[in-house]
């Protein structure tokens, strides 16, 4: 008899990656795109001049954190991302907190990284094309302090 699929376990499919959101502190914001959610390890290298093997050691080093890329549709009267990019003056910006959810069939958040003290360093209004037939997008790249990751 054929498995209609009703008792399968739901670790056995990987989520989709279309349902998410974002916020910054406690609001949310409607993005079509977030990429850059990486960091990495900087490799160190190491010999001691006594070591009878010619080789360097390596060691885990500081911790990188990519930039984050947002991108959104673009509205009218809606320019809150400039106007926190405008808030730049010289080495002072307001931090945010940035909560980016992966969710679920029931809109729950299953898997959650949290950024620490985000702020803006670049900005790209849309293109504009006479002949095309698409949406508007706007593109914020912001630069953070840390990146962890929770799972529900």
């Amino acid at each position: 008899m054929a498995d209609d699929g009703s008792a399968q376990s739901t670790t056995v499919w990987p989520l989709p990656k279309f349902h998410f959101q974002v916020k910054w502190d406690d609001q949310e914001v409607a993005f079509q795109e977030v990429s850059g959610l990486d960091m990495e390890s900087e490799a160190i290298e190491y010999r001691a001049g006594n070591n009878p093997v010619f080789s360097k050691v390596k060691m885990p080093g500081l911790k990188k954190f990519s930039n984050i890329t947002m991108k959104k549709g673009v509205f009218k009267s809606d320019n809150a991302l400039f106007d926190w990019f405008n808030e730049i003056n010289m080495n002072i910006i307001t931090r945010k907190a940035l909560t980016i959810s992966l969710l679920d069939e029931s809109a729950s958040p299953t898997m959650v990284w949290k950024v620490q003290n985000a702020f803006p360093v670049k900005i790209s209004g849309t293109d504009l094309k006479a002949e095309g037939n698409e949406v508007a997008v706007e593109t914020i790249e912001i630069a953070h302090e840390g990146l962890t990751i929770e799972n529900s």
